[in-house]
């Protein structure tokens, strides 16, 4: 069964690279088109050359952590919740009186 091990990994690099190929948005792909690095991908996925290929120049990468704003964060970094402003605001402006109909209703 070992023996099946490097073909089943550079079986799952093609498939990855792939896929990422055609997930990838076209502003995205460096260098050359989106459709002649699947042709690359597809041809020279047996020896990986086509998936190094294109995890190396093929994709713009985004450095970790980047758009993370969305997340809540201060420069773009994770914040748990009771360091994070907004949330602690959010739960200042909940209704008080909210809160006491919830507790009546659970004794």
């Amino acid at each position: 069964m070992l023996r099946y091990l490097p073909f089943l990994l550079v079986l799952a690099v093609w498939i990855y690279a792939f896929i990422d190929v055609l997930n990838t948005p076209e502003k995205e792909v460096r260098h050359l088109p989106k459709v002649v690095w699947v042709i690359i991908v597809l041809l020279f996925g047996e020896v990986l050359l086509g998936p190094i290929a294109w995890f190396v120049t093929g994709k713009v990468r985004h450095a970790p952590g980047a758009g993370a704003s969305a997340r809540g964060g201060r420069g773009g970094q994770w914040v748990a919740p009771d360091d994070n402003p907004e949330f602690l605001k959010s739960l200042r402006d909940e209704d008080p009186d909210e809160k006491k109909k919830d507790r009546g209703s659970e004794g």
